[in-house]
């Protein structure tokens, strides 16, 4: 066999957000690299739905979790070990997003964005990065999902933005702290990406709206195996000397 810097063959990698949209293109994708995966999410029968489009399902597991219940977090993940071997690596696409004008916004609203998108993946990389989780003989890469919303402004994403920013500045100083266990942190900030879930909504499927969007992006809007290759790049030894970095896949968005 030929050398491939990409190829995932026999690593442990944990998916959240497994159970649709850019987290299952990434489990299917990662699988097809030979990845070992644990989808997580927490509807099993959706999560079963992405194990049967992964490449030889038998390899792989499906947990069904809530990644903000932090005592479960902890179980689960040693029961992972156990089961698969040590982790290899880490997509953290597990989030919510929505268009919230800035007089709605409240307490209760701000505690369940960060805990969604910024306590439950810093919690979950926090278990890996125990000693006997990860692998430390190979190394492990954590990938945290941003956007370009924790780059740019937008009407209504004030929530969004604060929860992707913070995944930013947060896995800078994660990716100096891990460095001497040889774990990478880096991100991943996504532009406008078509999933099943915002098919159906009005900046998607009106012809207007859409070409406003796609007029944004230099190259049109994006597809789930856009960000998974990104991914797939962060998780491989291909990126080996790549740490603490945002990897923006926005099609031209940003440089305008």
């Amino acid at each position: 066999m030929s050398y491939n810097p990409f190829s995932l063959q026999n690593k442990v990698i944990i998916v959240t957000g497994a159970s649709s949209g850019i987290g299952a293109q990434c489990a299917i994708d990662c699988s097809k690299m030979g990845a070992k995966i644990v989808l997580v999410g927490r509807n099993q029968e959706r999560l079963n739905g992405t194990l049967s489009l992964c490449e030889d399902s038998s390899k792989h597991t499906v947990l069904p979790l809530d990644l903000t219940n932090g005592a479960a977090l902890k179980d689960s993940i040693k029961s992972v070990v156990e089961t698969m071997g040590r982790i290899s690596g880490v997509l953290n696409c597990a989030g919510m997003s929505s268009v919230t004008p800035l007089k709605l916004v409240n307490d209760e609203l701000m505690d369940n964005f960060f805990s969604t998108n910024v306590y439950s993946a810093i919690n979950l990389t926090k278990e890996v990065s125990r000693v006997g989780i990860f692998d430390k003989e190979k190394g492990c890469s954590v990938v945290f999902f941003s956007s370009i919303m924790g780059l740019c402004g937008e009407k209504g994403k004030t929530l969004y933005s604060a929860t992707k920013g913070a995944l930013i500045a947060a896995a800078r100083s994660m990716a100096c702290e891990l460095a001497k266990n040889r774990i990478r942190v880096n991100v991943v900030s996504p532009g406008a990406i078509e999933t099943p879930i915002n098919a159906n909504q009005p900046y998607m499927n009106d012809p207007d709206l859409r070409k406003h969007l796609e007029d944004k992006h230099l190259l049109g809007i994006g597809t789930c195996a856009d960000i998974s290759n990104a991914c797939i790049y962060l998780l491989s030894d291909a990126s080996k000397w790549v740490t603490g970095q945002n990897l923006i896949v926005d099609g031209g968005y940003t440089a305008k």
